[in-house]
């Protein structure tokens, strides 16, 4: 998935379709007198329906599908014909798209089943014809039911990835080069901060022809939950992953302070986000030599309160060993 396709974020004004007006008609036949009412009930108008598909990745194909609106209902017309209902319309979504009202911004409801269908904009009830109205004292009704109005709203659509594991790091912490190296994802590499820009997804082959899901997210910075940065706009892609894998570089001057700053930035976006399983990877552990690391990793077994393991997605170093402790905590 190129970079430019990956769209995450939407905005659309729907609405559904007016309600068909009933007919006011009445009967009229050679031979018949005062054949009476006859007219029929108009047609519903069209929902507006989202719907899950589990072949999408991305918004992308709504980028520029700005207005979506259903079919109008039809009149009701003589012998109680009715009118046809308007055509629904339908968007289909990734799944876990979360949809939110854009003025009030209340979560109207989310996606997350593939085929899940449900209708976000309602169309208007079709009128009834002047037939519904006869009665012993009414004979010949000449009037009918208008149809209901449409409805319409503006709406928002993001998209939260739906990954097994999440890539949590600052900028140029070697999280595109791991995903590379470990899926068949084509990340853009390069040795400048904010390389990535939107989220990347790489499926992991693993023993047995099994396979999980891992998520390439862009850098968070201190401050990210604030708005600094990237990363404050794709924090909420992490909310969904199982396991969040923490990578930090050999060569940053404080490990255990890298990864505080990273999780209290997640905590102050979202609380809950501490509940997950975590996991740390010293990344570009090829730089040291193993005089180093044995010191590193005496320091490391009394500073971090959870896993971790040394990595080198260039010198493929532990990299079979990162594929079986996530395996293992995913089927914990």
């Amino acid at each position: 998935m190129t970079e430019g396709n990956f769209v995450d974020y939407v905005k659309m004004y729907v609405a559904s379709g007016n309600g068909g007006k009933g007919s006011a008609h009445l009967h009229r036949e050679k031979y018949i007198a005062k054949g009476g009412p006859d007219g029929g009930d108009g047609g519903r108008g069209g929902h507006v329906i989202i719907r899950g598909n589990s072949n999408l990745w991305t918004l992308f194909h709504l980028k520029f599908k700005k207005h979506v609106r259903a079919g109008h209902g039809e009149h009701g017309s003589s012998n109680r014909s009715f009118g046809a209902d308007g055509e629904d319309a339908y968007i289909d979504v990734p799944l876990g798209t979360v949809v939110r009202d854009t003025e009030t911004n209340q979560i109207l409801f989310e996606i997350t089943e593939d085929g899940e269908e449900i209708i976000l904009a309602e169309g208007g009830k079709g009128g009834l014809g002047n037939w519904h109205f006869k009665s012993s004292t009414n004979q010949t009704p000449r009037y009918a039911q208008p149809g209901l109005p449409m409805e319409e709203k503006y709406i928002t659509m993001e998209l939260k990835v739906l990954a097994d594991v999440g890539l949590v790091g600052f900028p140029n912490a070697g999280k595109s080069t791991l995903l590379s190296v470990i899926t068949s994802a084509k990340p853009k590499i390069a040795d400048y901060e904010f390389t990535t820009l939107k989220p990347n997804l790489g499926i992991v082959k693993y023993r047995d022809f099994q396979t999980f899901v891992m998520a390439d997210i862009p850098g968070i910075i201190e401050g990210a939950a604030e708005g600094k940065g990237l990363g404050h706009y794709f924090l909420r892609h992490i909310e969904r992953n199982s396991i969040l894998l923490f990578l930090i570089p050999a060569d940053a001057d404080d490990i255990k302070k890298q990864y505080d700053i990273l999780l209290d930035e997640l905590r102050r976006y979202n609380p809950e986000m501490l509940d997950k399983e975590r996991i740390i990877a010293i990344s570009k552990s090829d730089m040291l030599d193993e005089e180093l690391k044995a010191e590193l990793k005496t320091e490391l077994d009394n500073e971090l309160p959870i896993p971790y393991l040394f990595i080198s997605s260039v010198a493929q170093k532990g990299i079979t060993e990162l594929k079986d402790q996530l395996w293992k905590m995913l089927n914990a």
